[in-house]
């Protein structure tokens, strides 16, 4: 029974609609009607900038760590590193995923949970959250697509589960596979922009952009004037 209403909690949790209400408070606008019209930290980044993407992807970070850390309200839980501890964990990350997907607060039209779910990771487990972190950072600052850091950044949790760290836990490890097909699929319509080369970047490295495109300039200015 008190699990069950743990979960409901962390259901809540995930549910608060941080896009929406920072879009709706500040700007006087639903970022559900904007961009990809997705409520969530990327298109939050596209819509808004990378001040208020920042914001909201901090805040719903912190729902899926604050879920998953639930479980320290259970004594039987808090007094023993056990397989059970870390099941639940997984089981109150997961139930704010869906609140962020499904958010009670937002008509239950939400975002894609990825931030969430990262939040439940760190929790879970700092090291591979930090790992995770490492390779959505590399992937962002090459490409400037958060759909594929993303992606990339499941596919490498499920690695780092089934393959380096070699986790004891069934369900965690069938949970980092089904994390990363998840990321993949939830991220469909992202793919197919990227593969059409229509997908937004987010506008996070506008210095090296036009570093890039000075450097352009200048290459065929000096073209031009190799050829006059």
């Amino acid at each position: 029974m008190q699990e069950i209403l743990l979960l409901l909690v962390a259901y809540m949790l995930g549910s608060i609609p941080t896009s929406v209400w920072v879009s709706k408070h500040f700007f006087g606008i639903d970022i559900r009607e904007y961009g990809s019209g997705n409520a969530g930290a990327t298109n939050t980044f596209r819509v808004l900038g990378p001040k208020w993407g920042s914001i909201v992807m901090l805040v719903d970070v912190s729902k899926g760590a604050a879920a998953a850390l639930l479980v320290f309200t259970l004594h039987k839980y808090a007094l023993h590193d056990s397989m059970q501890r870390t099941n639940l964990m997984i089981g109150l990350g997961l139930a704010a995923v869906v609140g962020h997907i499904f958010p009670l607060w937002a008509g239950f039209k939400g975002g894609k949970g990825v931030a969430t779910l990262f939040g439940m990771i760190l929790a879970i487990q700092p090291a591979v959250a930090g790992l995770c972190v490492g390779v959505f950072i590399l992937v962002l600052y090459l490409t400037r697509f958060v759909s594929l850091s993303s992606i990339l950044s499941g596919v490498a949790f499920a690695i780092l589960i089934l393959f380096i760290f070699n986790d004891d836990s069934t369900f965690y490890r069938i949970f980092s596979i089904a994390v990363a097909l998840m990321l993949v699929l939830t991220h469909q319509k992202n793919i197919n922009r990227i593969l059409k080369g229509t997908e937004s970047k987010v506008p996070i490295l506008k210095f090296r952009d036009r570093r890039k495109s000075r450097r352009r300039e200048n290459k065929d200015q000096q073209d031009s004037d190799n050829a006059g």
